[in-house]
């Protein structure tokens, strides 16, 4: 059942294998003007309390950002009708992505962004009990669990070689080299605001992958994430040459937390989005050579042991996360051939799947400016925070309580 409404969305939520109907009340906790939406499923939008969420606010779509394009940065209080609270700017945003904005893990006041400085990108840093803000000299993408450190990618290079994902409006010097030595990932000490480059695209591509690079293939990374205990990360190393066209191909690395002990996870070509279930397993959207479509796989790092995980269940590409404890996969869809996008729960231990609302994707949301529900979850796992245009007013955030399901 597809309902627009202007207040909500509610869909009854059943289950193959006995669980009672449920209503789940698909909320929009932000308004126009303007179009708001958080970015990636793998950062923290919720404060430690789950009151306070994190949002962004566009003054256009259906475009790509330009240098001279500023987001604003804001602060949702749940306890007070969802008030938004605007705290800061940035010129160093995409779509899919934001501005790497986040919570410091750990704190209940301090939160992150990037942003530009003439031909800088650098991270803020801005505390809701003082008002203060710090600029740290280098840009983030994942933070440590600790809150200590973060690494980041060449947005630059990914502004190129990927667009909604880099930042616009510095251009990669290293454009023209195909493997650099002098970019790649780096390490930011988020006290002393230090960098220190710790894997060169040239190491990553010095290991040779199961078949040849394709001629004139170039290389860049996407999508870091540090481990649970933050020992480990995992990033893409992604290129494309003539074989691949307008795609590209794609291995999984971890690394750990100093840049050493690097180790291909997938080398299939295919990997997409991932999540770490714990310090030592990863589940993630992939291919196998034998097997005839790609599935989501839980791959044990520095081993080859893999297993399929919801085979006949979760059969569609999303953007997947473990709640807490590990019982439940949240995760979405891409658009269906009707332009829905499917929110739903998965339970491991029984291979249920739970749907939680089916929304209407417009479809002028495509290709870099799509709006993925990208779901977050509460510290608690009982709430889900979406971006969807579902109810024809632009990229909104939308509020689900879960805890009936759970």
């Amino acid at each position: 059942m597809l309902v627009n409404m202007r207040r909500r969305h509610v869909l009854p939520v059943l289950s193959s294998l006995g669980l009672r109907a449920q209503s789940i009340e698909v909320k929009r906790i932000t308004n126009p003007p303007g179009f708001h939406w958080f970015g990636y499923y793998d950062k923290l939008q919720f404060d430690p309390t789950g009151r306070f969420l994190l949002g962004q606010r566009v003054n256009f779509e259906h475009r790509s950002p330009r240098a001279e394009d500023e987001i604003v940065i804001g602060v949702i209080d749940t306890r007070e009708a969802n008030q938004w609270r605007t705290i800061g700017s940035t010129r160093a945003w995409n779509w899919q992505q934001g501005a790497m904005l986040q919570w410091l893990p750990g704190s209940a006041t301090r939160i992150l962004w990037n942003d530009r400085h003439g031909n800088q990108f650098v991270c803020r840093i801005f505390d809701l009990a003082t008002g203060k803000t710090e600029t740290i000299p280098a840009p983030v993408y994942t933070l440590s669990p600790d809150g200590r450190s973060a690494i980041a990618p060449d947005f630059r290079r990914l502004n190129d070689c990927r667009p909604g994902y880099g930042h616009a409006g510095i251009p990669d010097p290293n454009a023209s080299h195909p493997a650099p030595d002098s970019a790649g990932i780096w390490r930011i000490d988020l006290r002393s605001g230090k960098q220190r480059l710790l894997i060169p695209f040239s190491e990553a591509v010095a290991i040779a992958p199961r078949e040849p690079y394709s001629a004139g293939a170039k290389h860049w990374f996407n999508h870091l994430l540090y481990s649970p205990d933050g020992s480990r990360f995992i990033f893409l190393h992604r290129w494309r040459g003539q074989k691949e066209g307008a795609g590209f191909s794609t291995r999984m690395f971890t690394a750990g937390a100093n840049g050493k002990d690097l180790f291909i996870l997938d080398p299939h070509g295919r990997t997409s989005h991932f999540i770490w279930r714990d310090p030592r397993h990863v589940l993630a959207w992939a291919g196998h050579p034998m097997r005839p479509t790609d599935r989501f796989y839980l791959y044990q790092d520095h081993t080859n042991q893999v297993e399929i995980v919801g085979e006949n269940i979760m059969t569609v590409n999303g953007h997947c996360s473990y709640l807490p404890g590990n019982r439940w996969i949240l995760n979405d869809t891409y658009p269906d051939r009707n332009r829905l996008q499917h929110l739903y729960l998965f339970e491991v231990a029984t291979s249920r799947r739970v749907p939680l609302a089916s929304l209407l994707s417009p479809k002028e949301y495509t290709g870099e400016w799509r709006t993925d529900l990208h779901p977050r979850f509460s510290p608690d796992g009982r709430k889900v925070c979406i971006d969807s245009t579902h109810e024809g007013l632009g990229r909104q955030l939308y509020l689900l309580d879960i805890s009936s399901v759970l």
